[in-house]
Order: C-alpha cells, then structure tokens, then sequence
C-alpha cells in the first residue's frame, strides 16, 4: 500500500478546527444574533423600518457614495502606485509614508480636519464657495471623506504587483511596434486588474462601513447628507433596536452581494487571463 501522504501544515486538523471556532465566534454567530433578531420581527414591521423614505435615502447615500468613492480611489490609487513605483524622486519614501496615514490617523480626526479644510471658510473651501461648490456638509463632502480613507487600500495593492511586473515583457511589446497606450493597456493593465479590483472592493467596503470621518463632514441631515450607519446609531440612541437591526441587516445583505460579484469578476479574469 503507498505511505499516506504527510499534511502540508502540520496539525492541520487543530488548525482548521481553530480557525472555524474563531470564525464562528466572532463573525458568524454575531452575524447569525442579528438575523435572530430580525427574524423575530413581522414583514409589516420590518419593511417599514427598513425602507422608510428617510432609510432609503441613506442607503442611496452610503452605497452609491461609497461606489464613487471606490471608482476614484481606483483611479488615484493606480496613479499613486504607479508614479511611487515607475519614478525616483526626492521626498519619495516620506510619500510612501503618508499614503498610510489614514491607517493610524484616528477617524474622527481625519473627519475633523476634512471640515476645517473644506468648510466655507476653511483653506480649500474658501477657494471652491466663489465657484458655487460647497463640499462640507454636503453629500459631496460624504464622498471626500471615503475617498480618504478608501485611497491606501488602492495603492497597497496594486503597489507590489507594479513592484513585481517585469520590463522585459514592456520592452518586447515596444519592440514590436506598440505604443505607450497599448503597452499599458495590452502588457500592463491585464496583470495589475486583479489587484485593481481587489484594492476596489477594499475601498468599497471600507468607505460602506465608515463613521467616524464621515459624520463631522456630512452634516447630517436627514434625507440629504444622512448616512445608514449614523442612522442606526440613531435607532439604537432612540432604544428602536428593532429598526437598527433591520437597517444592518440590509446593508449586510446588500454589501455582502456586491462584494460576492466584485470576487466573483475578479476570480473570472484570472481564470480568463491564465487561460490566454
């Protein structure tokens, strides 16, 4: 009989029976406490406090905020890496530094500061109020702050693929005739999406999830500049833990989707990209 194949890892079996325990003790049995709870509701009940006018306007707010969001930390994430990895330049590791202060900056500071700079008096928004732009206390001002937390998650992915990609493979297109544009989007773009949309769904989530920055920038009015995690804040302040968990839940489900088809595209590229 052949010899039983020895475990890549060993103590697999503990190691696996660890991880679903602590999995399950802090994901999904509080993920699961919150279903319960909203089980326990009627359907009456729970569509009128999870879709009411003033719920759907902070969701419309949260996700789509958080998509634009995403879109131009994708943009300017991909920039950012790009000139920290392809350029020598003085100052450039402080650079590289300071993409992660949104890391450590507490949320509540970097949300303070957003407001001084762009409030109506403030050192940017003082230049925007001629131009009829107003950025703090808007739902502009909502975007502003995701985008500045979201930005490192962009960079710091798609930075060590960059690192990593070989000249070689540049240089041969050239030599065959491509240009600046096709190298990049023929050579270049195709090894660096997967990471791309992994720095993307990052962003996304990080940006849905986010308090502490965005509340001191928003404003905060109801149906206009209100987001979904200030309201349930503001159910559970009110002892409504009813309408809080109905509105989590939605979010929950809803994120949960979008980042299940964000994954999903990413793993069919790869797959798409392999096989070519």
């Amino acid at each position: 009989m052949p010899a039983a194949k020895s475990a890549v890892i060993p103590g697999f079996g503990p190691a696996l029976g660890y991880t679903l325990f602590y999995l399950c003790l802090v994901v999904l049995i509080p993920l699961g406490a919150l279903f319960a709870r909203t089980a326990g509701m009627g359907w009456d009940q729970f569509v009128h406090a999870a879709f009411a006018p003033r719920v759907l306007a902070a969701y419309r707010l949260s996700f789509g905020g958080a998509l634009v969001a995403a879109a131009v930390d994708g943009v300017a994430g991909l920039l950012v890496a790009w000139v920290l990895v392809r350029y020598d330049f003085p100052g450039r590791r402080l650079f590289d530094a300071i993409v992660d202060l949104p890391f450590a900056l507490p949320t509540a500071v970097a949300g303070i500061s957003l407001t001084a700079i762009y409030a109506p008096n403030g050192m940017i928004g003082h230049l925007l109020r001629p131009l009829g732009i107003k950025v703090a206390f808007t739902p502009l001002g909502v975007v502003v702050a995701m985008v500045f937390i979201g930005l490192p998650f962009v960079v710091r992915t798609v930075q060590p693929v960059l690192q990593d990609l070989e000249a070689e493979s540049e240089e041969v297109a050239a030599s065959l005739g491509a240009n600046r544009l096709q190298v990049f989007r023929l050579v270049i773009l195709p090894t660096i999406l997967p990471a791309l949309i992994t720095g993307f769904a990052l962003a996304f989530a990080r940006a849905l999830g986010e308090y502490g920055s965005v509340i001191f920038i928003a404003g905060n009015m109801p149906g206009i500049s209100e987001i979904a995690p200030l309201l349930i804040v503001t159910r559970l302040e009110q002892y409504d833990y009813a309408g809080a968990t109905s509105i989590a839940v939605v979010m929950l489900v809803v994120a949960f989707a979008m980042l299940l088809v964000i994954n999903t595209l990413q793993k069919w590229r790869q797959r798409r990209f392999q096989v070519h």
